[in-house]
């Protein structure tokens, strides 16, 4: 409005090791250019006027996708521990290590020797981590906002398990008397246990006969079976499956094949004429 004379931005590293306040920016604008590592942030902005600063308004910066990353990240399963290594393409003055299971479960630490190796600990089976390296010349904490560039990025379990469930919204659809679409929704993240490798699909028929299952990768929500009989009811279940093994199947999903096909829509059309 026009009673305000400007903004407070607050630029705030997760995690914030740091014992100095976060970057406090002033401006008259309302727009900001940061350029940012691919850590995660906090956004504090407050309106300022003679009468005083305006509650703070809170902005969580959205993940950035890993593309283009200068560097690979190795991580190698010790226990409860891992060790990361990578290869630098040049010396920074230190590295910075995030590590965690997301924004709200992040640890920080500055490596300031030249090795290229560094030992995590206390990770938990099952989870999936996300650990990222970030270069920086200048090893000040407070200044890693504006000068850090980040590495690589990676994720890792520590030990995988097999997924807790299988796929959701299991469903068949465009049904022929010799093919039927099956579709299904992916396993959720936190159900996966593990780097879901793929799925599984096994159906039956009415007399029990199961056909060979079909194995398909992580990135397939859907297949075309064939060579079904016609005017037979099929059971179909589908499985997840990581290094660790497959998981469980999903309920029976029941559908029939019709004798005759599938009925195609009869399109008519009528044109009127005056007498």
């Amino acid at each position: 409005s026009e009673n305000v004379l400007g903004y407070f931005v607050n630029v705030e590293r997760i995690p914030n090791n740091c014992s100095h306040p976060p970057n406090h920016i002033s401006l008259k604008d309302r727009k900001i250019l940061v350029n940012l590592s691919m850590a995660y942030y906090r956004l504090n902005i407050s309106a300022y006027n003679e009468a005083g600063e305006s509650p703070r308004a809170i902005y969580i910066v959205p993940e950035f996708s890993a593309t283009d990353l200068p560097g690979q990240i190795h991580v190698k399963s010790q226990g409860t521990n891992a060790v990361v290594t990578w290869t630098p393409e040049y010396n920074p003055k230190c590295f910075v290590v995030d590590w965690g299971t997301g924004k709200e479960d992040m640890h920080m630490k500055i490596i300031t020797t030249t090795t290229g190796n560094f030992t995590l600990g206390n990770f938990q089976p099952y989870k999936l981590y996300k650990i990222m390296v970030h270069a920086s010349d200048v090893c000040q904490c407070e200044s890693f906002v504006r000068h850090e560039k980040t590495f690589g990025v990676t994720h890792f379990y520590s030990v995988e398990g097999v997924p807790r469930t299988g796929p959701a919204n299991v469903t068949v659809l465009n049904i022929t008397k010799h093919s039927a679409l099956v579709m299904w929704t992916e396993i959720a993240a936190e159900d996966r246990l593990g780097f879901l490798q793929g799925y599984r699909i096994s159906y039956t028929d009415s007399s029990m006969k199961k056909s060979p299952a079909v194995t398909l990768n992580s990135s397939t929500t859907s297949y075309h079976l064939t060579g079904l009989k016609e005017k037979t009811t099929y059971r179909v279940q589908i499985s997840g499956f990581t290094n660790a093994g497959e998981g469980p199947l999903t309920p029976s999903q029941p559908f029939r094949t019709p004798k005759y096909g599938t009925v195609e829509p009869l399109y008519v059309c009528i044109t009127q004429h005056e007498p």
